[in-house]
């Protein structure tokens, strides 16, 4: 899940599928790596062939090739001392007439089983299409480090790993390990690249029209079916792109690699594909560090509801504590609730400029705007209230500006690989969540939102009609199984994430017996990009996976809200 609206705090920080850089295509080449000598490798970072990256390999379909690093929307300087490489692998493993599902996985086992679960094997693959998927290997900062590295699973879905390192590296990360990014099937780095930039124009365009209008629903389903034609003229097997063939590539990159053990890393959607692929090749997973959680079990509307209602209470509340912010702004909960309501029925039409666009921007302000612009909003949650305030007495300037401000910006164009985004979205969610399952799980986050917001979920607008026109046939009921392991997993979540409920952690806590899951406060989606003590954790985590080290948590305090005059 993605934040899609608001302007980055700090460079590094990540806005998933808008903010990922400067102007698309930019080419970054790295170190040129090793010639492709040889078929072996180490089992660590390094050893008599040296570091991981550096050989050729082979194994059953799946091959490794060293070779310069991807091009990159921006620049990243750091990519000069990446060990960069390409993994190739076939698009559909199981395809001959059609889609044929592996089997669902038996219980994930912990580190130390010598045996992968039956689940985990995969069916022959058919001789057929083959992609290429971009690798980057960061080193670690230590002369001495850790044998077993870690995997980034990107966001999203849709961002493309590479672009993502910045964060990684900002969060020291890095210290003590290689940190391994290899860009997901469908992303900006990868072949074929699934973007489409026509859905990205039209989210732009759309804050000019109301939004739950049937009349842009039906627009908003044309951009769809034109990504979906662009995915087809390329040559892509839409079935192809979910959280199974991700999961079977990144098993094949460990085993290329020559890779014994690792650890997983992931943020946002790359929390869902992480829960899936402990199920599924549990076999060399060393720990698994998951913030910002998506629980595939849950994964759809209803739970983007909870989220929504989660992190605004937990932003109200820090308001309320707060003598000044509730003095100048009491009631800033019902505050919001009314504007809700009002502007549903009555939206608010206003003109905005923006840098980048030659041209005002008309932005419609009505109910799902609203609501969208605080999903992300809690990422500069101090000026929240305040914004909130002014639209109270008349002035939607600052949350226009800012809506437009982040669909305009040229970092929301061209980055997210709609074709993974519709890809998980509509063989894993749509097929087991109605309509009237959204509809119920907002009346019971909102019981005072009109009913005609309610089955377009924040970040998940006309979802149904959208994967009707993908057409894609669901993944197998198992999908929707929660994860059952003994894997050491640490469960990150902030107390302002409007995107990914702060509640997630703990429920996938229930059914990993070996797991820890905290909450950071005061910090919104993906607490590793905006907390120094979110970045603590997680690093003595990976250093001791059975004792993090959480102490950082007693000293935090809530943001200093803006008060206006």
């Amino acid at each position: 899940m993605s934040p899609r609206t608001i302007p980055r705090r700090r460079p590094a920080r990540r806005l998933p599928a808008t903010l990922a850089g400067a102007t698309a295509g930019v080419l970054v080449v790295g170190l040129a790596a090793m010639p492709a000598h040889a078929e072996s490798g180490t089992d660590g970072p390094s050893g008599p062939s040296g570091p991981i990256g550096t050989v050729a390999r082979t194994v059953g379909d799946a091959r490794f090739e060293p070779g310069p690093c991807p091009r990159t929307a921006d620049p990243i300087p750091d990519l000069a001392r990446a060990r960069c490489g390409t993994l190739t692998v076939p698009e559909n493993r199981s395809r001959t007439d059609g889609p044929k599902w592996p089997k669902g996985p038996k219980e994930s086992k912990g580190p130390n089983e010598s045996k992968e679960s039956k689940g985990s094997k995969e069916p022959r693959a058919h001789e057929g299409r083959k992609i290429t998927l971009a690798v980057a290997i960061m080193p670690a900062e230590s002369s001495r480090p850790a044998p077993d590295p870690i995997v980034w699973f990107a966001g999203g879905p849709g961002d493309d790993a590479v672009s993502e390192i910045p964060m990684a590296l900002a969060g020291d990360l890095n210290r003590d390990r290689d940190v391994i990014f290899m860009s997901q099937r469908g992303t900006y780095s990868a072949d074929p690249v699934l973007t489409c930039p026509n859905i990205d124009e039209f989210n732009a365009r759309a804050l000019g029209l109301v939004s739950n209008a049937r009349s842009t629903g039906r627009l908003h389903v044309e951009a769809t079916r034109a990504c979906r034609d662009r995915v087809d003229g390329l040559g892509a097997d839409r079935s192809a792109y979910n959280d199974i063939e991700s999961s079977a590539d990144y098993d094949a990159l460990r085993k290329t690699l020559g890779v014994k053990k690792w650890n997983v890393f992931g943020i946002s959607y790359g929390t869902h594909l992480a829960l899936n692929y402990m199920r599924l090749h549990p076999k060399g997973i060393r720990s698994v560090g998951i913030d910002g959680v998506l629980p595939p079990s849950l994964g759809g509307g209803a739970v983007t509801w909870k989220a929504a209602r989660e992190g605004f209470d937990g932003l109200f509340k820090a308001c309320a504590e707060q003598p000044a912010c509730n003095t100048r702004y009491p009631n800033l909960k019902a505050t919001f609730l009314r504007l809700v309501s009002e502007l549903e029925a009555n939206p608010i039409t206003t003109t905005v400029t923006v840098p980048v666009h030659p041209e005002p921007v008309k932005v419609v302000l009505d109910g799902g705007n609203l609501v969208a612009w605080l999903t992300s909003a809690t990422h500069v949650a101090a000026g929240v209230p305040r914004s909130l305030d002014e639209l109270a007495h008349g002035n939607p300037q600052r949350i226009a500006e800012q809506l437009a401000g982040g669909k305009y910006s040229p970092q929301a164009i061209g980055r997210v690989a709609h074709g993974l985004v519709y890809g998980v979205f509509c063989s894993q969610w749509t097929p087991y969540e109605s309509r009237s399952d959204i509809i119920r799980g907002g009346r019971r986050a909102f019981p005072s939102f009109p009913r005609s917001m309610l089955a377009n979920a924040p970040q998940l607008a006309w979802l149904h009609d959208d994967c009707r026109a993908w057409d894609v046939p669901p993944a197998p009921p198992w999908i929707r199984d929660v994860t059952r392991s003994d894997i050491p997993t640490l469960a990150l979540s902030g107390g302002f994430d409007a995107q990914t409920a702060p509640s997630n952690g703990a429920y996938v806590a229930r059914t990993l017996s070996r797991s820890h899951a905290v909450t950071v406060p005061y910090v919104a989606h993906v607490v590793f990009a905006d907390s120094q003590c979110a970045q603590t954790i997680t690093n003595s985590f990976f250093a001791d996976p059975a004792a993090p080290d959480t102490r950082c948590l007693a000293g935090l305090q809530p943001p200093q809200f803006e008060t206006a005059p």
